[in-house]
């Protein structure tokens, strides 16, 4: 009997593993709003005519036309305040070259990144994606108004590859060896998940944190989001969906919809992919200001 003891304790702590991956990890994040609510100190001018709803509008002024967006201020006030303080250079940044800056942050840059029937993006003082305000904020995601709670992968199969990074991160497998080593492990593990995780268990195992205070809302053709590199790495560019885009849905903060001007975003889209002429490269969108109203 004494011999079978170290085979007993080796159940004992497979068995240990095994359950402790199947337990559900997710749980929601404390959350508090802007003390004050989104405050907008000057409201600008514009002489384009306004929904009759009361509402923060953002008007994007570009070399294409204008779009017209309403800032969600209730369901991501934080968000919805950093990119205000942006636009009307209330907010501290630190420039390319290094300096610390107050202006209007988005006036004269460019979407640099437009992919047709998919988003234009923008709001990077590089121009190339890689630049930022000098500052990153947190994600505001409510996974429960979005309905992740309840969706499994086998309805919302384009989380696959956040489920294998979830598989990796829960073992701890740091190397490829590693995971050769325990293939069997993985494969059992990523059975479990798929038939019994939800997305929103998916997504908090690979560092997304979510509120169950916001009504968020669905990224769909016009939301304005947030562009980020993973979690919480949120700053100053942002995309607006060409397209319904439900496989961002709780990875990007959504904090606007264009409201007026959708004809001028599918022009926006097809313009950065038609030379001017045949010498030219295709034609650059330019941001030339970003108003904002407050018609609360």
């Amino acid at each position: 009997m004494k011999s079978l003891y170290p085979l007993f304790l080796l159940f004992l702590l497979l068995a240990c593993q095994e359950n402790s991956f199947q337990k559900t990890l997710y749980k929601p994040i404390d959350y508090s709003p802007p003390a004050g609510g989104v405050k907008v100190s000057v409201s600008d001018e514009t002489s384009l005519a306004l929904p009759a709803k009361k509402a923060i509008y953002s008007i994007i002024e570009t070399n294409q036309g204008s779009l017209v967006l309403e800032l969600f201020h209730q369901e991501a006030p934080h968000t919805v305040q950093n990119f205000i303080d942006l636009a009307q250079g209330k907010k501290e940044t630190v420039s390319v070259t290094g300096a610390k800056e107050k202006k209007r942050f988005y006036d004269g840059l460019t979407f640099h990144r437009i992919i047709p029937n998919f988003m234009i993006q923008g709001g990077c003082p590089k121009g190339d994606g890689t630049g930022g305000p000098g500052y990153r904020f947190d994600d505001e995601i409510n996974a429960v108004a979005l309905g992740l709670d309840k969706v499994k992968l086998e309805n919302a199969p384009y989380y696959s590859r956040q489920l294998e990074q979830s598989i990796i991160k829960s073992m701890n497998i740091k190397s490829q060896k590693e995971m050769d080593e325990r293939m069997k492990e993985a494969e059992k593990n990523l059975t479990f998940a798929r038939d019994n995780f939800s997305i929103a268990e998916i997504l908090f195992r690979v560092g997304y944190r979510y509120n169950e205070v916001l009504n968020s809302r669905k990224a769909l053709r016009g939301s304005l989001a947030m562009a980020n590199a993973g979690p919480n790495t949120n700053g100053s560019q942002f995309f607006i969906n060409q397209v319904d885009t439900p496989h961002l849905d709780g990875l990007h903060t959504v904090f606007g919809q264009l409201v007026n001007g959708y004809d001028v975003l599918d022009a926006i889209v097809e313009f950065s992919q038609t030379s001017q002429d045949e010498n030219s490269e295709p034609g650059k969108v330019v941001i030339n200001k970003v108003l904002i109203v407050d018609r609360r």
